[in-house]
């Protein structure tokens, strides 16, 4: 199993309304794409946040060639509506983690 992982900080002043938007928008059409079995969604705790908020955002998938699919066909029409959605409100960056159990 792989996560494919994105940590977002978020300017305090659209927090609420980007929190909203991740919940009830990005992730439900991130998940529509069928090539995620779940996702999480977190707070990042215990870092200085004088800056924006931190959340991560998580999704589930079965293995690097289907996550390779993910990143040709869909990503950069999800990354491109975020951008035009929040602009320099928000800086994110995105990474592959294994599960190793």
């Amino acid at each position: 199993m792989f996560v494919f992982n994105t940590t977002t900080k978020v300017d305090y002043p659209v927090l609420n309304k980007w929190i909203q938007w991740q919940m009830s928008i990005y992730i439900p059409e991130v998940m529509a794409t069928g090539f995620f079995t779940e996702h999480r969604f977190y707070k990042l705790l215990d870092h200085d946040d004088n800056e924006g908020a931190i959340y991560v955002t998580q999704f589930l998938v079965s293995s690097k060639e289907v996550y390779q699919q993910y990143l040709q066909q869909r990503a950069p029409q999800l990354q491109q509506k975020a951008l035009d959605e929040w602009g320099d409100k928000i800086v994110s960056f995105s990474t592959l983690l294994q599960n190793v159990q």
